[in-house]
């Protein structure tokens, strides 16, 4: 007689993921929800991080092609306005001529003195980048290592439970047992499917980043460059005179 209609006839739940999780101990179940949680966290700053370092990466690209076209420092500035990009590094700059302009002494302004300020400022600017273009990279990191392991620590903690079911039950028919494996199966699956992206967005917007970064240093270059010209043209020296004049 064949066994197989027996066996499905016999089947105490629903082996959907679904009716596997309401069948799930409150334990496995709350890790289920947490993992879920997790996945979609991931998805979420993905998405958001694919969308800010698109649109800072275009804005950088455009502000480095600006500066590279200026002649004069002035020209720089108005072309630059308000670029997300590379803004926040003119106004260091500038501020920082500005400073030296004004205090530096009546005959001359220092040009090594000057690049070597302007260069400290991009530094702060440059870690302060990178520190933002990092952030909600860590929580992809924490859900890829973590996520795998969590989702063991369901499937033991439901295992545990079929094997106590098959003692209670004072059987070993797989039409009891293998429910109760499956829910906790299902969890290590969860663990792995909110992991797996995790670790591959983690790489993706790491490498990312540092391309970033890179850029970041290319616009820092580009700046030292033209504020270079400017002292050797003596621009900010003959403003100091007209600082000076106007006093």
């Amino acid at each position: 007689m064949p066994a197989t209609p027996a066996a499905a006839i016999t089947l105490p739940r629903d082996l959907s993921p679904w009716g596997m999780f309401m069948a799930a101990d409150i334990v496995v179940k709350a890790v289920m929800i947490g993992l879920a949680f997790a996945s979609v966290l991931t998805w979420t700053i993905w998405l958001a991080k694919l969308l800010e370092l698109t649109r800072a990466s275009v804005r950088l690209r455009a502000g480095i092609a600006a500066i590279a076209a200026a002649r004069t420092w002035d020209e720089a500035r108005a072309q630059i306005g308000a670029n997300g990009g590379v803004g926040p590094l003119v106004r260091e700059a500038d501020t920082e001529l500005q400073l030296s302009v004004e205090t530096a002494a009546p005959h001359a302004v220092s040009p090594d003195g000057v690049k070597e300020r302007i260069a400290s400022r991009f530094e702060r600017a440059e870690a302060a980048a990178g520190r933002a273009m990092m952030r909600g990279t860590s929580i992809l990191a924490t859900v890829g290592a973590t996520a795998p392991f969590v989702g063991l620590f369901g499937t033991v903690w439901g295992i545990m439970n079929a094997f106590i079911g098959i003692s209670k039950a004072h059987t070993t028919n797989l039409a009891v047992v293998a429910p109760g494996i499956a829910e906790a199966l299902l969890a290590t699956a969860l663990g792995l499917v909110a992991a797996i992206p995790a670790v591959v967005m983690y790489n993706f917007f790491s490498r990312w980043i540092a391309g970033y970064r890179g850029l970041n240093a290319d616009a820092t270059a580009s700046i030292m460059r033209l504020v270079s010209r400017e002292l050797e043209r003596g621009a900010f020296d003959r403003r100091r005179r007209g600082v000076a004049a106007a006093e």
